[in-house]
Order: structure tokens, then sequence, then C-alpha cells
């Protein structure tokens, strides 16, 4: 992704520096991502799947939305470890985003009901993230060092494969605080800034795609 000058939405302020993208849990109207897209942020992350163990009924007509306004759009699901059944969740998922345009699918992994033991979470992560791959899908993972270290052990490398989301709200649009964890020696994406209300109505997370 080429760098270029522009508005970092979800702080409502000019920046300068990189491309930078945003990602949201809420539905935003035509007309909302219409108005990202021309405030200069091109890419965005919605999500397609929830913690209670549902796709969210939003992400259908959230990536339509997004995709119309000419935003590059990327998806992820929030896992429901109690639910179990991992592959079925990716499926679900799947199923749900068939006809509409989207470039990846992030697993959001971060500490929320999972088990106590490592290798539990680590198998259902696994399981997971090969359905997803299996289903033809561009997988990540969203997590953070300590978030990884706690549910499945900091130096597992199981999913090293798929690219990393990582986040540390620093409010810096580099990667000079990342160390590496979990067989990455580098990230794809870092979310800097926690959500907050866009200038377009929309609250979302800022962060920097290089």
């Amino acid at each position: 992704m080429g760098g270029k000058t522009l508005i970092i939405l979800a702080l409502g302020i000019i920046a300068v520096q990189s491309m930078n993208m945003i990602d949201t849990a809420a539905l935003g109207s035509y007309t909302q991502w219409r108005c990202i897209a021309q405030s200069g942020v091109p890419a965005a992350i919605v999500r397609g799947y929830t913690s209670s163990g549902n796709v969210d009924p939003n992400v259908y007509q959230n990536i339509q939305n997004a995709f119309s306004a000419s935003i590059d759009v990327g998806v992820y699901m929030f896992p429901c470890f109690p639910c179990g059944n991992p592959a079925q969740q990716a499926q679900d998922l799947v199923t749900a985003l068939q006809g509409q345009t989207y470039n990846s699918v992030w697993i959001d992994v971060e500490t929320y009901l999972w088990s106590s033991n490592v290798q539990t979470n680590q198998a259902f992560i696994t399981t997971l993230a090969n359905t997803l791959k299996s289903l033809g899908q561009t997988v990540g993972i969203y997590t953070s060092r300590t978030e990884w270290s706690t549910i499945v052990g900091l130096n597992w490398s199981g999913v090293s494969w798929a690219g990393l989301w990582y986040y540390n709200y620093d409010n810096q649009q580099n990667f000079n605080d990342f160390q590496p964890f979990g067989g990455w020696t580098s990230a794809s994406i870092k979310q800097y800034h926690g959500l907050t209300k866009s200038n377009c109505g929309i609250y979302a997370n800022s962060d920097y795609w290089p």
C-alpha cells in the first residue's frame, strides 16, 4: 500500500505520514462511509462475527456500504470460545459473506472467556484459522503481545503464517514499538488509538497500515 498524506478520522485532526485505516463494530451508512473516503481514509475493517457466537447482523450491509463508497474492506471476527466448534463459526461467517467484496478475515484474540489451558486455546485458534484458510480466506490475527502471552503463550507460533494486526495505544503511526512474539517478526497493521466518534459519525479505532 502506498503512503499518502491523510486525515486520521477517528482523531478528527489532519495528519501526515502514511496510509491509515479505521476499524469498527458499528454499522455505517453509505453517506457515512462516503464521508470517510472523502476524508482520505481508504480502508477499514468491520466486525463480521460477535463474541456471543453469531454473525454480526450488520456485516453484509456494512461491507456493501463501505465498498460502494470506494473503501477497501476487511472483516474481523470475535470468536466465541464457550460456544465451541470453531470450524463451524468460521464456516458461518464465510457463508454470510458470500457475494460481498472484502480482502481478509482477522481473528480477534483478546482476553474474553478463553480457557485457562493454553493448549486448549491453541487448538481452538488453529482450527479456526485453518478452516478460514481452507475456505479461501486471507487470514490475520488481531491481538497484543500481552494478550497473546496470556491466552496461548508468548512463543506459540502455530498461526504465524497469518498476518499480524496488533494494538498499542501510543498514538504513533509506526511500528517502532513492535517486539516479536508468537513467531511474528513484523506486523501488517497497528491499532494505535482507541475508540472515538469520527467526524463522519461512526465510532472507530485508528490504525496504521503502511
